[in-house]
């Protein structure tokens, strides 16, 4: 049965708005792991969009499920995974200008800066995910580099119209099979949602879905709990 990781990245989006203390993230975490959440992700951004860095300790204090933190390959984030200490670290890219992740990062052109990250943060015994482009080249490279795991960027399936998605999906099946053959725990994420899901969902490869602004989206109009649900239901 596939796990399912809802980001609450958006909860403190809606927060962040007005600048205030509502609606809590952590209480949306909690509320999550309660509807049958097997993960909590995050994403720690350099500008502080919307996950502050207070919200990863209470986090963690708050959910009894893992907390995987998304996060650039910064020294500054380095620091603050080594000081909080969450069960699971994601490297992903990131640009300031950037509406949202649009892409993979880069790990072969990244490769230099990786190597000695991905090796302390795997010695400090934390496992590590890196949030890569359903390609060959990218995921060897990162199984050089020595992850635990890697995410598959599913952005590029979710944009192209339904009828259209077919090459995108093939891309995604002949890239999470090569994960699986290379060792990797293989996760999924970015721009799924109640829809687009069921084709992915046949994947067997893919372990673990990362999911966020459509669960939030979609609580707007039936309530946190029951769209959290809807979700487990549909990947289960």
């Amino acid at each position: 049965m596939a796990l399912l990781g809802v980001n609450i990245d958006h909860i403190a989006t809606l927060r962040q708005a007005r600048r205030i203390s509502y609606p809590d993230p952590v209480v949306a975490a909690r509320m999550a792991q309660d509807a049958g959440a097997d993960q909590i992700t995050c994403h720690l951004r350099e500008d502080r969009r919307h996950i502050q860095d207070a919200d990863v300790p209470n986090l963690l204090k708050a959910v009894s499920i893992p907390v995987n933190l998304e996060m650039a390959a910064t020294a500054e984030m380095e620091a603050f995974a080594l000081k909080h200490r969450p069960a699971k670290i994601t490297l992903v890219p990131e640009r300031r200008e950037e509406l949202t992740t649009e892409g993979g990062l880069d790990v072969v052109a990244h490769r230099d800066v990786l190597v000695p990250m991905v090796a302390k943060l795997r010695q400090e015994g934390f496992f590590v995910s890196l949030f890569v482009d359903p390609e060959a080249e990218q995921l060897r490279c990162s199984r050089e580099l020595g992850a635990d795991s890697v995410e598959l960027h599913t952005g590029a399936y979710c944009e192209v119209p339904a009828e259209r998605r077919g090459p995108e999906l093939k891309r995604l099946s002949e890239a999470a099979r090569l994960a699986k053959e290379l060792g990797f725990f293989v996760a999924a994420g970015h721009g799924l949602n109640y829809e687009n899901i069921l084709p992915v969902k046949k994947i067997p490869e893919i372990e673990e879905y990362n999911i966020g602004h459509s669960i939030v989206a979609h609580a707007v109009l039936v309530g946190w709990e029951r769209a959290v649900r809807e979700m487990k239901a549909l990947i289960a």
